[in-house]
């Protein structure tokens, strides 16, 4: 026999639901309302973050946890948008708010924990709060939906026809982040430990985050430009840790050596009563370290 669905009928058979819950016939039947759209906020090179679902049950609640991305900062703006899009220009702005006070530190440092709450009644409530001083900012959006069918079905459609394009988009921006952020790292590490280092190590590196820096300024620099950048300072900065790993061995070696040596010679040379002998405190080198 056929199984297939009739549209009509599953019209007609909704509708005639829909009629008896609100005449109070149908008692044991629990309506759920969803999310037309994903929910999130714009990151990092101007990506589009999702952190509600598009046709979530609501009520619904979500967070997650970002940082800054530049040394000192001490606000960051709240960017709430709605859409499928991958980059936060081509989906629709709810609203805009600006979290501040927060201390100033190195970038990635600061934890901000980012809050969708959206009621039954579909009213969203987005909150920002610094965890380390548990500063708090807060924006109401009562109009989250505000579009009619053909407006959500329209932007669905455009998050289709422009799916491979968003992908490769968003490809490129998080291999840039990803570079920058590593340039970054990799300059602190060597900033910290030059002293450790031969001057041609040093220059080894340096030229390797300088090719890296041109490839991450350079307009021209597709996905793979990046991702191969990426990989050659990540080789060069693994050969510092290893030169820096082999060094630190090397002195706690001399280190554990010398007091092997010393302590030998003090109970080859004892000539002291078995009451008179003092009782030393060894340092355990890799607690230290």
């Amino acid at each position: 026999p056929h199984k297939g669905v009739n549209p009509d009928e599953v019209v007609a058979v909704g509708a005639a639901i829909q009629a008896g819950v609100l005449a109070g016939d149908v008692k044991d039947l629990l309506l759920l309302d969803v999310t037309p759209l994903s929910l999130g906020i714009e990151t990092l090179g101007g990506v589009f973050t999702k952190l509600i679902e598009r046709n979530t049950t609501i009520p619904t609640r979500k967070s997650e946890i970002f940082t800054t991305a530049a040394d000192n900062q001490t606000s960051v703006e709240i960017h709430v948008l709605q859409g499928e899009r991958a980059m936060a220009k081509d989906n629709r702005t709810l609203g805009k708010f600006h979290l501040v006070g927060i201390p100033p530190a190195p970038r990635g440092v600061p934890q901000i924990e980012v809050t969708f709450d959206i009621d039954a009644n579909g009213i969203v409530n987005v909150s920002a709060k610094d965890l380390a001083t548990n500063k708090e900012q807060k924006i109401t959006i009562t109009a989250s939906s505000g579009l009619s069918k053909e407006e959500i079905e329209r932007m669905q459609r455009e998050a289709e026809a422009h799916a491979e394009e968003d992908r490769r988009n968003r490809e490129k921006i998080e291999a840039r982040n990803r570079l920058d952020g590593l340039i970054y790292n990799t300059e602190k590490i060597l900033r910290e430990n030059r002293d450790k280092i031969s001057d041609s190590e040093a220059a080894s590196l340096d030229s390797a985050l300088s090719r890296a820096k041109k490839v991450l300024e350079s307009s021209s620099s597709d996905t793979a430009d990046l991702n191969s950048a990426f990989d050659e300072l990540t080789h060069a900065s693994h050969r510092l840790a290893e030169v820096m790993y082999q060094k630190t061995a090397s002195q706690q070696g001399s280190q554990a050596e010398k007091g092997s040596t010393s302590g030998g010679g003090a109970r080859a040379g004892s000539g002291k009563k078995e009451e008179e002998v003092i009782d030393a405190e060894y340092v355990d080198m890799d607690k230290n370290e």
